[in-house]
């Protein structure tokens, strides 16, 4: 089964895509969608949803996985986003590709089998799951790989995908 993972954010949007075949997980391709800072918030989306686009395109994913949004101190920030995600989620709907959400503890258990694990753990267990002589860079993309492997060990089972595609 081919994941692709999504950390969702408007300035940088870390994507990865693995490979999940008989418990062993083998990364396929990551990288990041950049927006820059001072353009046009709307042009930043629309460039968010073409280059999602063209990732699902090009990856073919069975599934893809993105973190669930929780609010921290900044709303205009945390609006934005949303918003930004909002399109990402377009874009999966528009190629077909059922989503799954995973929140960061869930994401933290399955990678470390610890919800409380510190961000340098999750990266370090989530390059030794896909066998990288680095952690990847930046950290979103890191992040996105882990969001793979959270919903291949939690939610990939070939029952759960058969009942999503069937909604």
């Amino acid at each position: 089964m081919r994941i692709l993972g999504i950390d969702p954010g408007y300035a940088i949007i870390g994507w990865g895509a693995i490979q999940y075949e008989g418990g062993r997980f083998r990364a396929c391709d990551f990288g990041a969608v950049t927006t820059e800072a001072g353009t046009p918030f709307l042009q930043r989306l629309n460039r968010i949803y073409e280059e999602i686009t063209d990732i699902l395109i090009s990856q073919r994913p069975d599934a893809m996985a993105i973190e669930k949004l929780y609010f921290q101190n900044n709303q205009k920030t945390a609006i934005e986003v949303a918003e930004a995600r909002g399109v990402i989620l377009l874009a999966a709907e528009r190629c077909g590709v059922p989503v799954f959400e995973y929140t960061p503890l869930q994401v933290k258990s399955a990678v470390t089998g610890y919800g409380q694990a510190q961000k340098p753990q999750v990266m370090e267990m989530t390059r030794r799951l896909l066998r990288l002589q680095a952690v990847p860079k930046p950290d979103d993309t890191a992040d996105a790989l882990a969001i793979a492997i959270c919903h291949a060990q939690t939610g990939g089972t070939t029952l759960k995908m058969r009942i999503m595609k069937g909604r």
